[in-house]
């Protein structure tokens, strides 16, 4: 297995990474940064009232798109287990 090699299984594994949870990450920040706002100009200083909209979006959006995430992950790993054999080579 050379460098190269490993390289790009890195970058790929990665790349999985940040796709699978970019979505989901991303809209949660946006929600947690519009209640603090939220909070910030209401006065209300609750620490459980940021809780609950960031679970209802990370639900909402695993729904959405957990198929489609799901299946690019399960399509890499396939790949990755059908290069197996050219590693050991």
């Amino acid at each position: 297995m050379t460098i190269g090699q490993i390289n790009s299984l890195m970058r790929g594994a990665v790349t999985q990474i940040i796709s699978a949870i970019g979505p989901v990450l991303g809209l949660a920040l946006i929600v947690g940064l519009i209640v603090a706002i939220l909070q910030a100009v209401t006065s209300i200083q609750e620490q459980t009232l940021t809780f609950l909209p960031k679970l209802l979006v990370i639900i909402l959006v695993l729904a959405l798109f957990g198929g489609k995430t799901f299946s690019s992950l399960a399509e890499y790993t396939v790949a990755l287990f059908n290069t197996i054999p050219n590693f050991a080579k």
